[in-house]
């Protein structure tokens, strides 16, 4: 798995939440930063990787272990 500077656990929470903290992650994050979300709500399998093609944000990675979803995302510049 990919290396990564800061970590959030949404687990148990429903959808918009996981998406709405990844995003409060990133933008307290500087650019070039990795971080690593879990997720247990299977809509952020969609609602992140959208979420980074449309802002300058990278999706490094994703994978799914132990009914965890778990992203490696880049911040990209504001």
């Amino acid at each position: 798995m990919s290396n990564f500077d800061t970590e959030i656990d949404t687990s148990g929470l429903n959808c918009p939440l996981p998406l709405l903290k990844t995003k409060k992650a990133l933008a307290a994050m500087s650019e070039g930063e990795r971080l690593r979300v879990i997720a247990t709500d299977r809509g952020a399998f969609i609602d992140i990787p959208v979420y980074c093609e449309i802002s300058s944000h990278k999706l490094i990675e994703s994978s799914e272990s132990d009914n965890k979803l778990i992203f490696i995302l880049e911040k990209g510049s504001d």
